[in-house]
């Protein structure tokens, strides 16, 4: 869990967005449909973007689980996180860390995506405020 190992022991029906808010405290992940299709949960379990609010803890064993939270190196913002700033990517924020993760899997899997790419990428995160151009910019911004 964002880079330290973790062990819990979890009812087998809680989701990972449960165990994620109300065992470990981690509150950047957040629930809103409760059924996969907003992307306001995601989070990478083995790199990959999943719904939390759907995908059951006891799933995750043994996996690698990123959050928004372990996306930062100390104080240092990741990249990514930055180009959101800088570009006002996020107005109210809600979206946002569903938006990285998910930018962030489709950049580790494939470095110089195109803006049809990007597109494709994020279009599981809903965002009801900027219109998706800035957030687009954001991530076409810190592709190398």
């Amino acid at each position: 869990m964002n880079g330290v190992d973790r062990t819990l022991l979890v009812p087998s029906q809680e989701t990972l967005l449960l165990t994620l808010s109300r065992r470990l405290g981690l509150c950047g992940a957040r629930e809103v449909c409760g059924l996969g299709v907003c992307g306001a949960c995601t989070v990478l379990v083995d790199g990959a973007p999943i719904s939390s609010c759907t995908y059951l803890a006891a799933f995750a064993d043994g996996s690698t689980i990123l959050t928004i939270e372990g996306m930062a190196k100390g104080n240092a913002l990741h990249p990514l996180q930055e180009a959101f700033i800088k570009l006002g990517a996020s107005q109210c924020g809600y979206c946002t860390p569903g938006m990285i993760l998910s930018a962030k899997a489709l950049l580790d899997a494939n470095p110089r995506p195109t803006e049809t790419e990007i597109r494709r990428a994020l279009a599981g995160n809903l965002c009801r405020c900027t219109g998706y151009n800035r957030i687009i910019q954001a991530v076409q911004s810190v592709i190398r």
